[in-house]
């Protein structure tokens, strides 16, 4: 049986937000079958909200989540990381409404599931399988996922600088694609923003610590983590804002200047189109081994 997993043991670490700028704790913990993934705010009385694209918030320059009063932000990137390695059930405790950014990237929280460990529960994986192609368009924005026997993302950004006139990448997503090619790409800006972000109240916690800013002429920061890191990091976006979906796809999802905006809109837009997906158990030519040893950026562990 290819069975649901969470992760063995609770585990905690500190960050920042990257719009609050505030510190904030957040704990991961183990959660049973058909639990899903929960983020529990702990400064609200433990006030919880599913990741779920019936509980989108307002978007802006991340994806974000609420539910009555509970509201939570910037949940792409662990997200990403849960359903990459296999975790459908956890419940992400937080002290503050955001998501601590870390370095910007997955790679931490690759590194706090691993430190934690995987359990598989005596309940069966349902996945989401594409039969007929769903698309939307926004401008020159697309989207559109493709059946196809694994869950695969082609992707290709375009911005009007020397940097990023054009990159693509196309990737076969398993535990250890994404750990590997993946996790490690960090969220990128571009200077002439940042000042404008910070008047909007937004960006307080960024720093070339945990972004890649790009001035005019290239990178402020040291280095890259690869050549193409930019288009890897929407890559791991999209498969984050793809989670809220509930379960894990089965499909080519292709996507050329998208966002979250578009992800988020895509996602929801997928449940809708209920002809075009069927939901299937532990299909074998799906069962991958996982990735040996995960590899991740060390966060900064709670006491």
């Amino acid at each position: 049986m290819d069975a649901q997993r969470s992760i063995r043991r609770q585990i905690s670490c500190v960050g920042i937000g990257l719009h609050s700028g505030n510190k904030v704790n957040l704990t991961l913990k183990p959660a049973p079958a058909d639990y899903g993934i929960r983020f529990r705010r702990t400064d609200l009385g433990d006030l919880e909200v599913p990741a779920t694209v019936h509980n989108l918030a307002g978007i802006q320059l991340a994806t974000g989540l609420s539910r009555n009063e509970v509201s939570v932000e910037t949940v792409e990137h662990l997200l990403a990381a849960l359903v990459s390695t296999g975790i459908d059930n956890v419940i992400v405790e937080l002290n503050s409404p955001e998501v601590p950014i870390m370095d910007g990237s997955a790679a931490p929280f690759i590194y706090l599931i691993n430190e934690a460990g995987v359990k598989r529960l005596q309940a069966p994986r349902k996945y989401l399988k594409i039969v007929r192609p769903i698309a939307m368009s926004r401008g020159d924005k697309r989207i559109a996922l493709f059946p196809s026997d694994h869950f695969k993302v082609t992707y290709s950004i375009s911005y009007d600088h020397p940097l990023l006139r054009h990159q693509a990448r196309t990737l076969r997503i398993t535990e250890e694609s994404f750990v590997e090619d993946i996790a490690p790409a960090r969220t990128f800006t571009f200077l002439k923003d940042v000042e404008m972000l910070r008047q909007n109240g937004l960006a307080l916690g960024g720093s070339l610590e945990n972004a890649i800013v790009l001035g005019e002429t290239g990178v402020l920061n040291n280095a890259l983590r690869y050549e193409d890191e930019f288009v890897r990091h929407k890559i791991l976006d999209a498969i984050g804002d793809l989670a809220l979906v509930g379960y894990p796809v089965i499909g080519h999802l292709v996507a050329h200047r998208a966002g979250h905006a578009l992800h988020t809109e895509f996602a929801a837009k997928i449940l809708e189109e209920t002809h075009a997906w069927r939901l299937v158990e532990s299909p074998s030519d799906l069962i991958v081994p996982a990735a040996a040893g995960l590899k991740g950026v060390a966060p900064r562990l709670a006491n």
